[in-house]
């Protein structure tokens, strides 16, 4: 069957496709932890898509970038929780919401940063984690 695509030209991939590669790829000392929070944090919402940015996986809710990850720290890794692309008139305001958990470390009013280091720290942060990213998607959106 002949293909639709020119020649040498590739095939682009949908965002999971890009996370499956990528994540296929990965080599990270904390590879089990970053897939099993990816797990908790597609299983939070049916709405929660994912693609590749800062080449890191990253949670999107309608196309609109919410939360990525941040791979380069030694001893732990990083979600960040932002507004995507779009200039927002939230930013150096107070905090888009009152996180009661405690889990949240705010940058700015309309960025916010979670630090795990391994996977019993990830455990242990799962329920704050489900509380806080249905809040940032409500908050955001």
């Amino acid at each position: 069957m002949p293909s639709n695509k020119k020649t040498g030209e590739k095939e682009k991939l949908s965002g999971p496709e890009q996370v499956a590669k990528f994540m296929n790829n990965l080599e990270h000392p904390f590879k089990e932890e970053i897939a099993e929070v990816r797990k908790i944090i597609l299983g939070i919402n049916s709405r929660i898509t994912e693609k590749i940015k800062w080449n890191a996986p990253s949670f999107c809710v309608d196309d609109d970038d919410r939360i990525t990850f941040n791979l380069h720290g030694k001893g732990f890794f990083r979600l960040v929780f932002h507004c995507g692309t779009k200039v927002k008139d939230t930013a150096k305001k107070e905090p888009l919401f009152v996180d009661n958990t405690g889990l949240l470390e705010w940058a700015t009013g309309d960025r916010a940063i979670v630090k795990f280091t391994d996977m019993s720290d990830v455990k242990s942060k799962e329920n704050d984690l489900r509380k806080v990213v249905n809040k940032w998607i409500d908050a955001t959106m």
